[in-house]
């Protein structure tokens, strides 16, 4: 099919070389134009891991193409996916105006049906003002008619393309058999169950699903927390709970807390729905409090363990949120480096990819050029992103560069005996300490 993505970030920009490397001829649609050149160019403006080649395999097969013209990009499509940014409000309230803007312009360029499919995180409801939008946009003096419908992304950051080819499952909200129809066709090559609901419903899942695995992970983190005070291990209770299959291991892992675009907007999104709705989210709520308790609670580890900060040098081992992207959004990181050098910490800091995005963060700190430069004459170690490069790190190696061999490991990576056993002080989440 000729398909229109409109938003080349995260989402769209995934989408749309997905929906291309399965054969669908895709032009991929975004306003800013530094941004579309760079496409052009044949490079991507973030780091996403196996997305640079599909974009380049699949402009090189004229099956993906790139422009600043919304007009253009629904001239050449039969389908429009949105997938622009829905930020949050100070209230918590999803910010939909971008989404108001593309489809007022989508409606003014319609010259014949189109299937207009949200893509993007939208409130319940979002539907009903996007079809009453181009309702009131279409051009009197054409003949266009539309259809909306709603198909959320599940699409986690660093794994982004697999969880496209391999989804658990698709959703789609649609109001007629058509768009069923179509939104199935588009997906028939992919292997997984197909979920259709009305759009209200689709809508309703994604914030649910996105708010029900924040809940799993502030659960985990607060249970974390007790294994702490009576010496148990989180990792022990986690593998208990993990194998009952009501529960299920994903999300039981215990650490810093959740960071990134999604589960902090979601959940602020969701608690907003449920306000308007009248319906009490206050368990929501306390999710995000353990949240950013646990934050403060991974601080004052530090800060009990090293007395005064002033002028010590803390390596810092991870920046972005979570392995295998440079996103810094809600990255846990910025908060907890922050508070370290408001008391006088001098922290030296490396990410494998997200250092370019961290200059623009943090200022004020210093940026080395590996795990080992970071560690160099530290008093202590902070490891607060799980890379598989800081996993597989000589930590012989780290311990004669450091100045006192102290880790904090706000991510549960290593094992405290064979810590202890190398001559580390070792202070993780969940875990007796190793002194």
């Amino acid at each position: 099919m000729n398909i229109a993505v409109i938003g080349s970030g995260h989402v769209g920009l995934v989408t749309g070389a997905c929906f291309a490397d399965l054969g669908h001829k895709v032009i991929c649609a975004d306003s800013d134009a530094k941004k579309i050149q760079t496409l052009k160019s044949g490079k991507i403006p973030f780091f996403e891991p196996g997305l640079l080649d599909l974009v380049v395999k699949n402009a090189a097969k004229k099956r993906l193409s790139f422009t600043t013209s919304i007009a253009t990009a629904v001239k050449r499509s039969e389908v429009i996916f949105i997938s622009v940014g829905t930020p949050t409000k100070e209230s918590g309230e999803a910010d939909l105006s971008s989404v108001e803007s593309v489809v007022t312009q989508i409606a003014r360029s319609l010259t014949g049906y189109r299937l207009v499919v949200e893509k993007s995180t939208v409130p319940v409801e979002t539907g009903n003002w996007i079809k009453r939008t181009m309702q009131i946009n279409l051009p009197k003096s054409r003949k266009a008619d539309f259809d909306v419908a709603s198909n959320p992304e599940f699409l986690r950051e660093g794994a982004a393309v697999q969880d496209f080819m391999k989804p658990d499952r698709i959703v789609v909200g649609v109001e007629i058999k058509l768009s069923e129809k179509i939104l199935s066709s588009i997906y028939e090559s992919i292997d997984a169950p197909i979920v259709v609901t009305d759009v209200n419903s689709a809508e309703i899942i994604k914030h649910a699903s996105n708010s029900f695995l924040s809940a799993k992970i502030s659960f985990i983190n607060m249970v974390s927390r007790l294994c702490e005070r009576v010496g148990a291990d989180i990792l022990k209770v986690s593998e208990g709970m993990g194998y009952d299959r009501r529960i299920g291991p994903s999300f039981l892992s215990a650490g810093i807390g959740f960071g990134g675009f999604c589960f902090p907007k979601d959940l602020a999104a969701f608690i907003h729905i449920g306000e308007k709705a009248g319906a009490d989210f206050g368990m929501l709520k306390e999710v995000i409090n353990i949240n950013e308790g646990q934050k403060k609670h991974f601080i004052r580890l530090v800060k009990d363990t090293l007395w005064n900060l002033n002028g010590k040098k803390i390596g810092v081992l991870g920046l972005s949120f979570k392995p295998d992207t440079d996103d810094m959004r809600f990255a846990p990181a910025i908060d907890i480096i922050r508070s370290l050098r408001n008391d006088g910490a001098d922290i030296h800091a490396f990410d494998p990819e997200a250092m370019p995005v961290a200059k623009t963060v943090l200022r004020d700190i210093r940026f080395a050029r590996n795990p080992y430069e970071t560690a160099r004459s530290a008093d202590a170690l902070l490891c607060l992103t799980e890379w598989k490069e800081f996993r597989e790190i000589d930590l012989a190696r780290v311990k004669r560069l450091m100045k006192r061999p102290l880790i904090f490991d706000g991510r549960n990576m290593y094992d405290p005996k064979a810590l202890g056993e190398l001559g580390f002080e070792y202070v993780s989440i969940g875990r007796p300490a190793v002194r």
